[in-house]
């Protein structure tokens, strides 16, 4: 069936989620308002519909071909990207000085989710461009950012970020890419990096890898990762495009999904070195890289929203559409839509609270992040830019772990229609399939917001953010609407058992910590659970009471909430049962 972006679910949440009425009547974002951020989305809407949606199923077919070092995209690619990005759509949130849009990360990450629903693998090249620039941004000297912003923000250069090698996975202490400093104040890198989205392609006429390496002599670990800048072709002083730099392509990965998006083994220096400029300093390259990183698992996040309201909206079709058995709404000898089942709402339902519950998560990241950047009082965007790191393994986990749950129910909604190849619910579940995985896996972003979130400010991130939490849900039970059914309740039992979830994982990080990384990853399904049902209310709060967004509230609550309390029992009694055999005896 045809993408149709959900521009009216999209501005809801902008404006339940991420405040965005709040933000601009503050004026946190000059001369903008909201007719002008409704027309850009709807805009972009047109963009996913009209071109990117179109090459999807075709690209899953036919991949990206390698060839003697080139990657030729699928038919199509090429000239959507051109239409993409003469249109400006990656300059979106770039800043005025770069030749960027400076639109609000909010409307930014409304764009990513379209681009994400009509073309997941499209998507990802300006994803990782976008990344890239930011990392650049923050960590780039004048002369590296006069070379290689302007044409990365128009588009004309594409970026990638290279950290994965062979023996190398998530832990980042052992890579071994060579780094070798030169007279000229360049380096010489040697090395292989795999995984690299959209490492070669033909949408672009540069390509800038920022790559982690170690300088010579540098100390082992993590203290001793350099980034720098390597470019497919070198680039002279007027800007102009010079010799090939010594980086090849010299494989793409057969994957499960995501077949149109090039992944690419990159092999850097088989004749005498890549030529490379230090971003930042020497040894520090982790911390640019991270700015990346980040901004990716934010980007990756709004991927799996994006995915699961496409595998939503395939679903909810065919479910209008076909036809069997005879429901208990029905008057006639004639079969049923199979909508009409119980079981079928039953999944389609799940489908679009979970989907809307985790685009909120996503959306308040974003407007966290645009108050650190653009507030003019220090506090409150130092608040908020702790408020973002705490949500952002939410954003990247949650959503993209409901990514694969949503698009599963796809296929069950479709039946045996759904396993085979040709309805396309079954391309949705393998494209979601990577999103837990690659930007840091989602048991590293439990890890992550355990060990490093709960902690920020000796626990006041969280505890403010749980209040605030506390402060709606006292709002939803005080409304006692009729149609609200046990919303109240059951959000306020949820949040109960989080509470006390929370104070636990705080006790177990000062004295056994191994237990609380049990606890991990439930925690995380934890406290997004809540978050999200906890928007759903708000949202629910605002409509009247026909508002299909109650009612979509409401099953959130009564339905999928009450696993928060199996998760709270696991998180606080389950640890012993994780950590009691270390050695695997149990495997044996």
């Amino acid at each position: 069936m045809a993408y149709l972006a959900p521009v009216d679910d999209i501005v809801f949440a902008l404006k339940t989620a991420a405040g965005l009425d709040d933000l601009l009547a503050r004026d946190l974002y000059p001369g903008l308002d909201m007719a002008t951020v409704t027309a850009v989305i709807e805009e972009a809407g047109k963009l996913g519909a009209e071109v990117l949606a179109p090459l999807n199923a075709p690209g899953d077919r036919s991949g990206s071909k390698l060839s003697n070092g080139s990657v030729t995209t699928p038919v199509g690619f090429a000239e959507a990207y051109r239409q993409f990005s003469e249109a400006g759509w990656g300059a979106l949130p770039c800043s005025e000085d770069i030749g960027g849009q400076n639109l609000p990360e909010v409307v930014a990450a409304a764009a990513g989710e379209i681009w994400s629903a009509a073309n997941v693998s499209f998507g990802l090249c300006p994803l990782l461009t976008q990344g890239a620039i930011h990392a650049l941004e923050v960590g780039g000297s004048a002369d590296l950012k006069a070379a290689f912003l302007p044409n990365m923000v128009t588009g004309r250069w594409t970026g990638t970020m290279n950290l994965t090698e062979p023996q190398a996975g998530s832990d980042l202490s052992a890579l071994t890419t060579r780094a070798e400093p030169q007279a000229d104040g360049t380096y010489r890198l040697t090395g292989t990096k795999i995984f690299i989205t959209y490492g070669e392609h033909d949408m672009a006429e540069n390509i800038i890898h920022l790559v982690l390496a170690r300088i010579v002599g540098a100390p082992p670990g993590t203290r001793g990762i350099s980034l720098f800048v390597v470019p497919k072709f070198l680039v002279n002083t007027d800007g102009s495009l010079a010799a090939r730099n010594d980086v090849v392509c010299t494989g793409i990965e057969h994957k499960l999904g995501i077949m149109a998006s090039p992944t690419c083994v990159m092999t850097f220096g088989d004749n005498g070195g890549a030529t490379g400029y230090l971003v930042g300093e020497e040894n520090r390259g982790l911390a640019t890289m991270f700015v990346m990183m980040n901004a990716a698992r934010l980007g990756v996040g709004l991927q799996g929203v994006g995915v699961a309201d496409r595998a939503l909206q395939h679903a909810l079709a065919y479910a209008r559409e076909r036809r069997q058995g005879k429901s208990f709404l029905a008057n006639g000898s004639a079969a049923s839509p199979i909508i009409e089942h119980a079981d079928v709402r039953r999944m389609l339902l799940t489908m679009k609270s979970l989907t809307q519950a985790a685009r909120m998560i996503c959306f308040a990241t974003a407007r966290e992040l645009d108050i650190g950047r653009r507030s003019e009082n220090e506090n409150e965007r130092q608040s908020a830019l702790k408020r973002a790191a705490l949500l952002t393994p939410l954003a990247k986990a949650f959503s993209t772990d409901i990514a694969n749950e949503v698009a599963s129910l796809g296929v069950q909604v479709h039946g045996g229609m759904g396993f085979v190849e040709e309805t396309g619910a079954a391309q949705f579940l393998r494209d979601a399939r990577i999103l837990p995985i690659y930007e840091g896996t989602n048991g590293i972003q439990a890890i992550d917001l355990v060990t490093r979130k709960l902690p920020l400010d000796d626990g006041a991130t969280i505890t403010a953010y749980l209040i605030e939490l506390a402060g709606i849900v006292g709002n939803v039970k005080a409304a006692n609407r009729a149609e609200f059914g046990a919303m109240g309740p059951r959000l306020a039992a949820a949040l109960a058992r989080l509470q006390s979830a929370t104070l636990w994982m705080a006790d177990a990080l000062r004295t056994a910590p191994e237990r609380a990384l049990a606890g991990a990853t439930p925690y995380l399904r934890l406290l997004s659970l809540v978050a999200g049902g906890t928007y759903l209310a708000k949202g629910a709060l605002a409509e009247d009471a026909a508002s299909p967004r109650v009612a979509v509230a409401r099953f959130f609550a009564e339905n999928l909430l009450p696993e928060a309390i199996g998760l709270a029992d696991a998180i606080e009694s389950g640890a012993e049962s994780v950590l009691v055999d270390p050695h695997g005896a149990v495997f044996a």
